[in-house]
């Protein structure tokens, strides 16, 4: 039986303002300070994935604990942080780790290419799934490594993404060392069966290959799937694993700067802080005080957040649905939305074909799909109250409309 329809009347009074976010440093709102559309409308940023919501009172009151503190010295991961995030683990995702495998890292990027400098050698081929997050495409070039991408395959009939194994295997060559999995997927949303997981894993043993898989997204699942922890498979590549996950896309604090990596190989853990050195700065004291809070008490809190953002993804859907020539497979997790923009693009005279720049006329401002791997793609965060998704939405229509009319 289908479940009914969210309505505002379920969303938490919380997520339905938008806190004003200009002149405060961020990211996401200064990429179009100051431009505006030629009715002079301000550019709306639905582009990078933070979220347009305050964080919740538990981690406020645990990072003013901490600022009463008053003093900010160098800071190894403290007491809590392994054995909160250890439960949360256990609880959420029955994966249960021992304290002693996490180690703190600013953020999962920097913990990527420490994972490049410590499972390859300069030359040495790291693969992933396309499209995905931008640093997993140039990562390996920095790192003097070959990025090998496999692109996963949009089944539109069943409506999911889903693994070409023959071209991941053909991929899996001898000098592939590492496979960087994305896990829940940014940017399709794809949550990964057990069984696709099991088949990686596989595939990875007999090719020798170490899997590090980026779980950030893991408490924010929409759809009622089952986030599967890679490393807790009984799988001998699964031991020899390492996760990375953090708080910040979940409680939005991004900005604080602190992950965990998860390493239950005791040989690899001991090789860690060597190959990170002189790369991997300290963790924000800060980082560790809202991280913890947010894994310890946040969880009511998370829940009217998955809410908001179910209610907001089934207004996306439908926008886009609505939109002729552009279309999306409904994630099953995060809160963004990839949007398949291929068959206007084809519509379109040559001079006006470009998706981002259409947009942006409009004065909604997405991510552009080539970033990720994608050509003909657009990346829409839809982590914001509902309000303004649907002036973004409104914006999106009339963007598409207005081209596919006059592209006639």
């Amino acid at each position: 039986m289908q479940k009914p329809d969210l309505t505002t009347n379920d969303l938490a009074a919380d997520f339905l303002q938008c806190p004003d976010r200009h002149d405060t440093g961020a990211e996401k709102w200064d990429r179009y300070q100051g431009r505006t559309t030629a009715t002079g409308k301000e550019i709306l940023p639905f582009w990078v994935a933070d979220m347009d919501f305050q964080s919740p009172d538990v981690v406020l009151d645990a990072i003013r604990k901490r600022t009463d503190h008053a003093v900010f010295g160098y800071t190894h991961e403290t007491p809590g942080f392994a054995s909160t995030l250890t439960t949360h683990l256990r609880e959420q995702h029955n994966w249960q780790i021992d304290p002693s495998w996490v180690i703190g890292v600013p953020g999962i990027v920097t913990g990527l290419s420490i994972t490049a400098r410590l499972l390859s050698q300069p030359g040495d081929g790291i693969l992933t799934l396309t499209p995905v997050y931008q640093p997993f495409l140039f990562l390996p070039k920095l790192a003097e490594r070959r990025s090998v991408r496999v692109p996963l395959h949009a089944d539109v009939t069943a409506q999911r993404w889903t693994i070409d194994w023959e071209l991941l295997e053909a991929a899996l060559t001898p000098d592939v060392k590492i496979f960087w999995l994305c896990h829940p997927h940014n940017p399709t949303g794809k949550v990964f069966t057990r069984e696709e997981l099991l088949r990686i894993a596989d595939l990875c043993e007999k090719h020798g290959v170490t899997v590090v898989s980026d779980e950030i997204w893991d408490d924010l699942i929409l759809d009622g799937s089952n986030h599967i922890p890679f490393a807790s498979l009984d799988h001998p590549v699964a031991r020899r694993s390492i996760t990375f996950v953090a708080a910040s896309k979940t409680w939005n604090i991004a900005g604080l700067g602190c992950a965990a990596a998860i390493v239950p190989n005791k040989d690899l853990r001991h090789q860690w802080r060597q190959a990170g050195g002189g790369l991997v700065p300290m963790v924000n004291p800060l980082g560790y005080a809202a991280s913890e809070a947010a894994w310890k008490d946040g969880d009511a809190w998370r829940q009217k957040l998955l809410n908001v953002l179910k209610y907001n993804k089934q207004c996306a859907v439908r926008a886009i649905q609505d939109i002729p020539g552009v279309s999306c497979i409904p994630p099953q997790a995060t809160y963004l939305l990839w949007i398949d923009c291929n068959e206007w693009i084809a519509r379109q005279p040559p001079d006006r074909n470009q998706p981002q720049h259409v947009c942006e006329e409009a004065g909604i401002g997405p991510s552009n799909g080539p970033e990720f791997g994608g050509s003909g793609y657009l990346r829409l965060n839809f982590g914001c109250p509902p309000a303004l998704l649907q002036e973004g939405l409104e914006r999106l229509r009339d963007a598409f409309g207005a081209y596919e009319t006059s592209g006639q």
